[in-house]
């Protein structure tokens, strides 16, 4: 793998637009060989994002201006969280380092390391993408508000893309589906990403809520035990079949 490419793609321009994102998706998955694991989960990502730009174009949403703003600076998460890796590994989040690590450990799916990017990304990234975006926009991200309706609503759009792309990463070398997927279906059994999603918006009222009051340690406390059992989960999807 051609390291400095890949800091190349990360290290440039953010995107500003969902397109933006997808193209630097596209870019990325160019520099990553098949063995490579994060080269699943960037494929994984980049067509969920296409779906959802897909949907955003057709007039669904009520704020298409908030949930693009959102997914824009969510992958921004990701994209630093690939440059930290490189540049400054103690501080890269736990959930990404371990998957960053576990890249051509032996023995993992390419499921797996899909898997593993959407617990780091969603279960610890969402959060804060949720609260830079509602400060961007300047709303709250409470319940039951147009912006959380959409929010809401993309699980139907990722429910419809992402089974097509667990198919393909699932399939094993000689071309076929495994329909028993045994060990691997375990794995995927910690994951849901409606579920995961949720969560992500809950915890990013609780953040909301303590950045804006006194307690600013419990902030921090928070935010720690976020990232630490974040990457928890992402060791036990991780762990070879």
């Amino acid at each position: 793998m051609d390291a400095a490419a890949l800091l190349r793609i990360v290290g440039g321009p953010m995107p500003v637009t969902i397109p933006d994102v997808v193209a630097m998706m596209t870019a990325i998955d160019e520099v990553l060989p098949a063995g490579d694991g994060l080269k699943w989960f960037n494929l994984l990502y980049r067509d969920v994002t296409k779906g959802v730009d897909q949907s955003t174009q057709v007039g669904q949403w009520r704020r298409p201006e908030w949930l693009e703003r959102l997914d824009v600076e969510f992958a921004g998460l990701y994209f630093g969280a690939i440059a930290s890796w490189y540049q400054n590994q103690a501080g890269t989040p736990r959930a990404w380092a371990d998957l960053f690590a576990a890249r051509f450990r032996p023995g993992v799916a390419r499921i797996q390391f899909a898997i593993a990017g959407m617990n780091a990304h969603i279960n610890h990234d969402l959060p804060f993408a949720v609260i830079a975006t509602s400060r961007a926009m300047n709303v709250v991200p409470d319940d039951d508000t147009p912006e959380h309706l959409d929010y809401q609503a993309v699980n139907s759009v990722l429910e419809r893309v992402e089974p097509d792309a667990l198919r393909f990463l699932a399939t094993g070398i000689a071309g076929h589906v495994m329909e028993d997927l045994g060990a691997l279906g375990r794995h995927m059994a910690m994951w849901s990403i409606r579920g995961a999603r949720d969560v992500a918006w809950t915890n990013a009222r609780v953040l909301w809520q303590l950045e804006a009051s006194p307690l600013q340690e419990a902030a921090r406390a928070y935010v720690a035990e976020l990232n630490g059992s974040t990457g928890i989960l992402g060791e036990g999807i991780l762990s070879p079949l």
